[in-house]
């Protein structure tokens, strides 16, 4: 069993990803601003951490197997994210990503389409500035995980299908919820099979 720092742990896709990891009999630092809303399971440690506090952060993450982060990109700078991992030492480190950055065409991304929803718009580029610093960070075992382009709450099915840079689609449209999602992120704890590359989750 690994012992894995989660940052952002209590929000929608950490919490299930701390369940998941627990679940599993991984023993998990997480760690979110508010630790009094992190769920208390078997082998968690809630810990309180700021995401803007690169010391803080690694002092919290260091002599982990792994670290696990899923945060807001738009509430987060990603240098500061990648800098306390690598300060930490710890190498092996796994992201909650978006769907925006995924191709629907060769070379054509969603983020790049005309109606791809203003709303959306800033979070979806900064998860995209996220990758492309990873893709720069050959001092990490990174992996970035891409969720479907509809990200909600559901059921843990176990049944998803795995791709690389181009959105899934299926007969529902492009979805994953975050129990599925959380499922395929443990998977690839467990059993590496895309570090420093991206990879994506769909039903």
């Amino acid at each position: 069993m690994a012992n894995v720092a989660l940052i952002g742990a209590s929000g929608n896709a950490g919490a299930r990803i701390l369940k998941e990891l627990s679940d599993r009999g991984h023993s998990v630092t997480a760690i979110a601003r508010n630790p009094e809303k992190i769920a208390d399971l078997p082998k968690v440690t809630a810990r309180r951490g700021d995401v803007d506090d690169k010391e803080g952060l690694a002092a919290l993450l260091r002599g982990h197997d792994a670290v696990i982060s899923s945060v807001r990109f738009s509430a987060s700078d990603p240098r500061v994210l990648i800098d306390a991992v690598r300060a930490s030492g710890v190498r092996r480190y796994l992201v909650v990503g978006g769907a925006a950055s995924l191709e629907i065409a060769p070379g054509k991304r969603l983020l790049d389409q005309p109606d791809f929803p203003q709303a959306y718009k800033v979070e979806a580029t900064k998860g995209a500035e996220f990758l492309d610093l990873l893709k720069g960070a050959q001092d990490l075992d990174w992996t970035f995980l891409s969720p479907s382009a509809m990200f909600m709450p559901g059921e843990r099915t176990g049944k998803f299908r795995l791709g690389t840079d181009q959105l899934l689609t299926g007969e529902h449209g492009s979805s994953i919820s975050f129990e599925d999602y959380a499922v395929a992120l443990v998977d690839e704890l467990e059993k590496p099979a895309h570090v420093r590359r991206r990879f994506t989750v769909g039903y």
